[in-house]
Protein backbone atom coordinates (compact mmCIF):
# COMPACT_ATOMS: atom_id res chain seq x y z
CA UNK A 1 0.00 0.00 0.00
CA UNK A 2 0.96 3.07 -0.69
CA UNK A 3 -0.23 6.80 0.39
CA UNK A 4 -0.12 10.51 -0.47
CA UNK A 5 -0.82 12.90 2.56
CA UNK A 6 -1.06 16.76 2.02
CA UNK A 7 -0.01 18.98 5.42
CA UNK A 8 -0.77 22.80 4.99
CA UNK A 9 -3.08 23.92 8.03
CA UNK A 10 0.02 26.75 8.72
CA UNK A 11 2.99 28.30 6.54
CA UNK A 12 4.42 25.38 5.41
CA UNK A 13 3.63 23.51 2.60
CA UNK A 14 4.32 19.43 2.50
CA UNK A 15 3.70 16.48 0.99
CA UNK A 16 4.56 12.94 1.80
CA UNK A 17 4.27 9.32 0.53
CA UNK A 18 3.94 6.11 3.27
CA UNK A 19 3.87 3.01 2.53
CA UNK A 20 1.69 0.69 4.89
CA UNK A 21 4.19 -0.56 7.45
CA UNK A 22 4.54 3.28 7.53
CA UNK A 23 7.57 3.88 6.55
CA UNK A 24 8.13 7.16 5.12
CA UNK A 25 9.15 7.24 1.01
CA UNK A 26 9.26 10.71 0.75
CA UNK A 27 8.72 13.85 3.18
CA UNK A 28 8.73 17.15 1.31
CA UNK A 29 8.10 20.29 3.39
CA UNK A 30 8.30 24.14 1.79
CA UNK A 31 8.96 26.34 4.62
CA UNK A 32 7.49 29.88 4.14
CA UNK A 33 9.93 31.72 7.24
CA UNK A 34 11.45 33.69 4.87
CA UNK A 35 7.98 35.08 3.00
CA UNK A 36 6.72 36.22 6.92
CA UNK A 37 9.75 36.67 8.57
CA UNK A 38 9.69 40.60 8.17
CA UNK A 39 6.54 40.91 10.30
CA UNK A 40 7.45 38.67 12.95
CA UNK A 41 4.60 36.47 12.25
CA UNK A 42 2.11 34.28 9.92
CA UNK A 43 0.27 36.57 7.57
CA UNK A 44 -2.83 34.12 6.48
CA UNK A 45 -3.52 35.69 3.30
CA UNK A 46 0.34 35.72 2.42
CA UNK A 47 0.25 31.89 3.84
CA UNK A 48 -2.04 30.60 1.55
CA UNK A 49 -0.85 32.47 -1.71
CA UNK A 50 2.18 30.63 -1.09
CA UNK A 51 0.59 27.41 -0.73
CA UNK A 52 -1.44 28.01 -4.22
CA UNK A 53 1.86 28.54 -5.72
CA UNK A 54 3.80 25.67 -4.08
CA UNK A 55 1.36 22.80 -3.19
CA UNK A 56 1.67 20.88 -6.90
CA UNK A 57 5.70 21.48 -7.01
CA UNK A 58 5.72 19.83 -3.26
CA UNK A 59 3.43 16.88 -4.75
CA UNK A 60 5.66 16.26 -7.84
CA UNK A 61 8.98 16.56 -5.62
CA UNK A 62 7.30 13.94 -2.99
CA UNK A 63 6.14 11.41 -5.73
CA UNK A 64 9.94 11.85 -7.41
CA UNK A 65 11.82 11.23 -4.21
CA UNK A 66 9.65 8.05 -3.57
CA UNK A 67 9.44 7.03 -7.04
CA UNK A 68 5.68 6.71 -7.32
CA UNK A 69 3.12 7.72 -10.03
CA UNK A 70 -0.74 8.35 -8.95
CA UNK A 71 -1.10 4.91 -10.54
CA UNK A 72 1.06 3.45 -7.58
CA UNK A 73 -0.61 5.41 -4.72
CA UNK A 74 -3.65 3.13 -2.91
CA UNK A 75 -5.34 6.49 -1.02
CA UNK A 76 -4.93 9.55 0.07
CA UNK A 77 -4.73 12.40 3.22
CA UNK A 78 -5.07 15.30 4.26
CA UNK A 79 -5.40 17.90 6.99
CA UNK A 80 -8.59 19.27 7.09
CA UNK A 81 -8.58 21.67 10.75
CA UNK A 82 -7.63 23.07 12.73
CA UNK A 83 -5.63 26.44 11.32
CA UNK A 84 -6.03 28.63 9.06
CA UNK A 85 -8.96 28.20 6.42
CA UNK A 86 -7.44 29.76 3.44
CA UNK A 87 -3.86 27.45 3.85
CA UNK A 88 -6.27 24.44 4.73
CA UNK A 89 -8.92 25.03 1.60
CA UNK A 90 -5.62 24.74 -0.39
CA UNK A 91 -4.36 21.67 0.32
CA UNK A 92 -7.35 19.69 0.65
CA UNK A 93 -8.83 21.07 -2.69
CA UNK A 94 -5.68 19.69 -3.94
CA UNK A 95 -6.28 16.01 -2.73
CA UNK A 96 -10.37 15.99 -3.56
CA UNK A 97 -8.70 17.22 -6.98
CA UNK A 98 -6.75 14.23 -7.10
CA UNK A 99 -9.26 11.81 -5.80
CA UNK A 100 -12.02 13.13 -8.13
CA UNK A 101 -9.33 12.34 -11.42
CA UNK A 102 -8.19 9.15 -10.12
CA UNK A 103 -10.99 7.76 -7.90
CA UNK A 104 -8.66 7.08 -4.85
CA UNK A 105 -10.07 7.17 -1.87
CA UNK A 106 -8.98 9.64 0.71
CA UNK A 107 -9.20 11.03 4.26
CA UNK A 108 -9.07 14.20 6.35
CA UNK A 109 -7.15 14.11 9.21
CA UNK A 110 -7.23 16.76 13.22
CA UNK A 111 -4.00 18.49 12.99
CA UNK A 112 -3.53 17.66 17.03
CA UNK A 113 -4.04 13.72 15.46
CA UNK A 114 -1.81 14.61 13.07
CA UNK A 115 1.14 15.24 15.77
CA UNK A 116 0.01 12.75 18.34
CA UNK A 117 0.93 10.35 15.38
CA UNK A 118 4.02 11.36 14.54
CA UNK A 119 5.28 8.81 17.24
CA UNK A 120 3.79 6.09 14.96
CA UNK A 121 6.60 6.69 12.95
CA UNK A 122 9.63 5.59 15.40
CA UNK A 123 11.07 2.19 14.60
CA UNK A 124 9.72 1.27 18.09
CA UNK A 125 6.55 3.81 18.96
CA UNK A 126 5.58 4.14 22.31
CA UNK A 127 3.25 1.35 23.88
CA UNK A 128 -0.07 2.41 25.28
CA UNK A 129 -1.26 4.13 27.28
CA UNK A 130 0.74 7.43 27.61
CA UNK A 131 0.42 11.00 27.97
CA UNK A 132 1.26 13.38 25.14
CA UNK A 133 1.95 17.09 25.28
CA UNK A 134 0.85 19.05 22.45
CA UNK A 135 2.83 22.23 22.41
CA UNK A 136 3.58 24.81 19.43
CA UNK A 137 3.04 28.00 18.05
CA UNK A 138 -1.08 27.85 17.92
CA UNK A 139 -1.40 24.61 20.92
CA UNK A 140 -0.21 23.47 24.08
CA UNK A 141 -2.30 20.58 25.03
CA UNK A 142 -1.97 17.48 27.52
CA UNK A 143 -3.38 14.77 26.79
CA UNK A 144 -4.24 11.08 27.96
CA UNK A 145 -3.73 8.22 24.93
CA UNK A 146 -4.91 5.25 25.97
CA UNK A 147 -5.13 4.16 22.28
CA UNK A 148 -5.31 5.40 18.80
CA UNK A 149 -8.29 7.88 18.66
CA UNK A 150 -8.27 7.51 22.28
CA UNK A 151 -7.94 10.84 24.07
CA UNK A 152 -8.96 12.47 27.12
CA UNK A 153 -8.36 16.39 27.99
CA UNK A 154 -6.05 16.62 30.69
CA UNK A 155 -4.91 20.25 30.83
CA UNK A 156 -4.13 23.05 28.10
CA UNK A 157 -3.29 26.63 28.60
CA UNK A 158 -5.58 29.32 29.15
CA UNK A 159 -4.41 31.90 26.86
CA UNK A 160 -0.90 32.26 24.95
CA UNK A 161 0.21 28.90 23.65
CA UNK A 162 3.93 28.04 24.64
CA UNK A 163 5.18 28.51 20.72
CA UNK A 164 3.24 32.24 20.71
CA UNK A 165 5.37 32.90 23.81
CA UNK A 166 8.54 32.57 22.36
CA UNK A 167 7.41 34.16 18.68
CA UNK A 168 6.44 37.52 20.63
CA UNK A 169 9.13 37.92 23.03
CA UNK A 170 11.58 37.36 19.71
CA UNK A 171 9.52 40.01 18.34
CA UNK A 172 10.07 42.40 20.81
CA UNK A 173 13.82 41.56 20.86
CA UNK A 174 14.41 42.41 17.62
CA UNK A 175 15.28 38.93 17.31
CA UNK A 176 13.35 37.22 13.86
CA UNK A 177 10.97 34.87 13.00
CA UNK A 178 10.60 31.89 14.07
CA UNK A 179 10.56 33.13 17.70
CA UNK A 180 11.85 29.60 18.97
CA UNK A 181 14.28 29.19 16.73
CA UNK A 182 15.65 32.92 17.36
CA UNK A 183 15.54 32.68 20.88
CA UNK A 184 17.39 29.26 20.86
CA UNK A 185 19.85 31.02 18.82
CA UNK A 186 20.50 34.15 21.16
CA UNK A 187 20.67 32.10 24.18
CA UNK A 188 24.04 30.07 23.46
CA UNK A 189 26.18 30.44 26.38
CA UNK A 190 23.88 32.47 28.82
CA UNK A 191 22.61 31.64 31.87
CA UNK A 192 19.27 30.26 32.50
CA UNK A 193 19.07 31.13 36.20
CA UNK A 194 20.23 34.99 35.39
CA UNK A 195 16.33 36.27 35.32
CA UNK A 196 14.50 34.96 37.75
CA UNK A 197 10.70 34.78 35.67
CA UNK A 198 8.06 33.78 37.06
CA UNK A 199 6.57 29.94 36.74
CA UNK A 200 2.64 30.87 36.26
CA UNK A 201 -0.01 28.73 37.88
CA UNK A 202 1.91 25.88 39.82
CA UNK A 203 -0.71 25.54 42.47
CA UNK A 204 -4.52 25.79 42.13
CA UNK A 205 -7.71 23.38 41.07
CA UNK A 206 -6.41 23.05 37.33
CA UNK A 207 -3.31 21.98 38.15
CA UNK A 208 -2.47 20.76 34.47
CA UNK A 209 -3.58 24.00 33.02
CA UNK A 210 -1.07 26.45 32.12
CA UNK A 211 -0.51 30.21 31.01
CA UNK A 212 1.99 31.79 29.36
CA UNK A 213 0.52 35.39 29.14
CA UNK A 214 1.79 36.41 32.36
CA UNK A 215 5.86 35.34 31.55
CA UNK A 216 5.30 36.98 28.14
CA UNK A 217 4.11 40.51 30.60
CA UNK A 218 6.67 39.90 32.58
CA UNK A 219 9.50 39.56 29.77
CA UNK A 220 8.35 43.40 28.68
CA UNK A 221 8.78 44.82 32.38
CA UNK A 222 11.81 42.86 32.51
CA UNK A 223 12.88 44.82 29.59
CA UNK A 224 11.35 48.17 30.72
CA UNK A 225 13.50 48.09 33.86
CA UNK A 226 16.67 46.96 32.43
CA UNK A 227 17.19 46.77 28.51
CA UNK A 228 19.85 45.02 26.62
CA UNK A 229 22.89 46.32 26.67
CA UNK A 230 25.00 43.82 25.43
CA UNK A 231 25.37 40.25 23.78
CA UNK A 232 26.16 38.56 27.24
CA UNK A 233 22.70 40.21 28.87
CA UNK A 234 20.75 39.17 25.36
CA UNK A 235 21.96 35.74 26.15
CA UNK A 236 20.90 35.42 29.57
CA UNK A 237 17.76 36.93 29.15
CA UNK A 238 16.90 34.57 26.14
CA UNK A 239 18.28 31.33 28.49
CA UNK A 240 16.11 32.38 31.34
CA UNK A 241 12.91 32.70 29.56
CA UNK A 242 13.27 29.43 27.76
CA UNK A 243 14.06 28.31 31.11
CA UNK A 244 10.70 29.41 32.40
CA UNK A 245 8.97 28.22 29.61
CA UNK A 246 10.49 24.77 29.79
CA UNK A 247 10.09 23.97 33.67
CA UNK A 248 6.45 25.07 33.15
CA UNK A 249 5.87 22.44 30.28
CA UNK A 250 8.03 20.13 32.05
CA UNK A 251 6.55 20.36 35.46
CA UNK A 252 2.62 19.99 33.88
CA UNK A 253 3.67 16.89 32.24
CA UNK A 254 5.17 15.35 35.22
CA UNK A 255 2.47 15.93 37.22
CA UNK A 256 0.27 14.50 34.16
CA UNK A 257 2.25 11.44 34.73
CA UNK A 258 2.27 10.69 38.45
CA UNK A 259 -2.10 11.78 38.89
CA UNK A 260 -2.64 9.52 35.61
CA UNK A 261 -0.46 6.86 37.07
CA UNK A 262 0.97 6.49 33.22
CA UNK A 263 4.01 4.72 32.06
CA UNK A 264 5.61 7.77 30.29
CA UNK A 265 5.22 10.96 27.78
CA UNK A 266 5.08 11.66 23.91
CA UNK A 267 6.04 14.88 22.31
CA UNK A 268 4.20 16.54 19.26
CA UNK A 269 4.76 19.81 17.63
CA UNK A 270 6.65 22.55 16.89
CA UNK A 271 8.33 23.15 20.51
CA UNK A 272 8.82 20.24 21.15
CA UNK A 273 12.10 20.35 18.32
CA UNK A 274 13.28 23.14 21.41
CA UNK A 275 16.72 21.16 22.89
CA UNK A 276 16.26 22.62 26.26
CA UNK A 277 12.92 21.07 26.30
CA UNK A 278 14.16 17.73 25.20
CA UNK A 279 16.58 17.43 27.46
CA UNK A 280 15.29 18.35 30.37
CA UNK A 281 12.47 16.25 29.70
CA UNK A 282 14.86 13.53 28.96
CA UNK A 283 16.39 14.32 32.15
CA UNK A 284 12.86 14.54 33.99
CA UNK A 285 12.08 11.04 32.77
CA UNK A 286 15.19 9.31 33.68
CA UNK A 287 14.61 10.82 37.51
CA UNK A 288 11.28 9.76 37.39
CA UNK A 289 11.55 6.19 35.48
CA UNK A 290 8.90 6.76 32.98
CA UNK A 291 9.61 6.47 29.38
CA UNK A 292 9.94 10.09 27.24
CA UNK A 293 9.17 9.84 23.68
CA UNK A 294 11.12 12.52 21.06
CA UNK A 295 10.07 11.99 17.78
CA UNK A 296 12.86 13.58 15.14
CA UNK A 297 13.05 17.14 14.59
CA UNK A 298 11.26 17.05 11.37
CA UNK A 299 8.21 15.43 12.62
CA UNK A 300 7.79 17.75 15.38
CA UNK A 301 6.98 20.55 13.40
CA UNK A 302 4.38 20.40 10.73
CA UNK A 303 4.52 17.99 8.10
CA UNK A 304 2.74 15.54 5.82
CA UNK A 305 4.39 12.43 7.04
CA UNK A 306 2.73 12.65 10.42
CA UNK A 307 -0.66 13.30 8.59
CA UNK A 308 -0.20 10.05 7.10
CA UNK A 309 0.96 8.07 10.06
CA UNK A 310 -2.59 9.11 11.22
CA UNK A 311 -4.56 8.56 8.33
CA UNK A 312 -3.07 4.58 7.88
CA UNK A 313 -4.41 3.89 11.19
CA UNK A 314 -7.76 5.20 10.26
CA UNK A 315 -7.85 3.94 6.49
CA UNK A 316 -7.19 0.05 8.44
CA UNK A 317 -10.60 0.88 9.88
CA UNK A 318 -12.33 1.24 6.69
CA UNK A 319 -12.79 5.27 7.22
CA UNK A 320 -13.48 7.41 4.59
CA UNK A 321 -14.64 10.84 3.45
CA UNK A 322 -16.54 12.46 1.55
CA UNK A 323 -16.06 15.28 -1.13
CA UNK A 324 -18.78 16.95 1.80
CA UNK A 325 -15.91 17.33 4.06
CA UNK A 326 -15.05 20.76 4.25
CA UNK A 327 -11.67 22.55 6.01
CA UNK A 328 -12.34 23.87 9.87
CA UNK A 329 -10.32 27.01 11.57
CA UNK A 330 -11.39 25.72 14.78
CA UNK A 331 -12.27 21.79 15.14
CA UNK A 332 -11.82 20.64 18.87
CA UNK A 333 -10.14 17.75 19.68
CA UNK A 334 -12.79 14.71 20.36
CA UNK A 335 -12.51 12.35 23.64
CA UNK A 336 -14.19 9.71 24.09
CA UNK A 337 -13.57 5.54 23.05
CA UNK A 338 -14.14 6.52 19.71
CA UNK A 339 -11.64 9.65 19.77
CA UNK A 340 -12.28 12.12 16.87
CA UNK A 341 -14.93 10.48 15.54
CA UNK A 342 -17.11 11.32 18.25
CA UNK A 343 -17.60 14.99 18.13
CA UNK A 344 -18.24 17.13 16.90
CA UNK A 345 -21.27 15.48 15.10
CA UNK A 346 -20.28 17.57 12.44
CA UNK A 347 -17.34 15.53 11.28
CA UNK A 348 -20.05 12.73 10.71
CA UNK A 349 -22.21 14.89 8.52
CA UNK A 350 -19.48 16.13 6.33
CA UNK A 351 -17.99 12.49 5.95
CA UNK A 352 -16.08 11.25 8.26
CA UNK A 353 -17.66 7.76 9.88
CA UNK A 354 -16.86 5.26 11.94
CA UNK A 355 -15.97 1.94 10.57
Amino acid sequence: MKLLAIESSCDDTSAAVLDGERHILSNIIHSQDSIHRPYGGVVPELASREHIARIIPTIDEAMRVAMVSFSDLDALAVTYGPGLIGSLLVGLQAVKGIAAVTGLPWIGIHHIEGHLSASLLAKEPPPYPHAALIVSGGHTLLLRVDDFGQYSFLGSTRDDAAGEAFDKVSKILGLGFPGGVALERAAKGGDPKAIAFPRPMRSGKSQLDMSFSGLKTAACNELSARPIKSPAHLADFAASFIEAVVDTLVEKSMKALKREKLPGLVLGGGVSANSRLREKMAMAGAERNVFVHLPERILCTDNAAMVGAAALCRLERGERSSFELTAEASLPIAFGKSGLNKTPPRCRRRGLREN
